[in-house]
């Protein structure tokens, strides 16, 4: 399934500000509770509570072709983990890379969202 994507600024803003974090070298990863998640839970069509995922990527990671490899990486990780275990919803979900995503395969980055995941306390056990 797709997730919802984060695509106003000042969620991604709030996510930073007041949100749980957890920073490995590859990825940092802040979760904050989303207010919407009953609005867009009605909206849904199989009526099911999602996360809003937000994937930033620096431009000192390098150039174009270089981020959006890194977003696929990313997207790709957030996949495997959420078919691995289950994770909570209702809740924003801001990925950023930093600089030692760029040498990372995507098994590696799953590993290390899954640890800072398990870490911040969205997985349930």
């Amino acid at each position: 399934m797709k997730f919802k994507a984060i695509t106003e600024n000042h969620l991604f803003q709030k996510a930073y500000a007041k949100g749980k974090r957890y920073v490995t070298p590859a990825i940092a990863v802040y979760v904050l509770p989303d207010y919407q998640a009953a609005r867009l839970q009605k909206a849904h069509p199989q009526r099911m509570r999602v996360n809003r995922i937000g994937l930033t990527v620096s431009k000192k990671m390098g150039g174009a072709v270089v981020r959006s490899r890194v977003r696929r990486v990313l997207r790709e990780a957030y996949r495997q983990v959420a078919k691995q275990v289950t994770i909570k919803t209702g809740f924003l979900v801001v990925i950023a890379a930093r600089g030692a995503m760029t040498d990372m395969k995507s098994p590696q980055v799953a590993s290390e969202l899954r640890y800072a995941l398990q870490k911040i306390g969205l997985l349930q056990t």
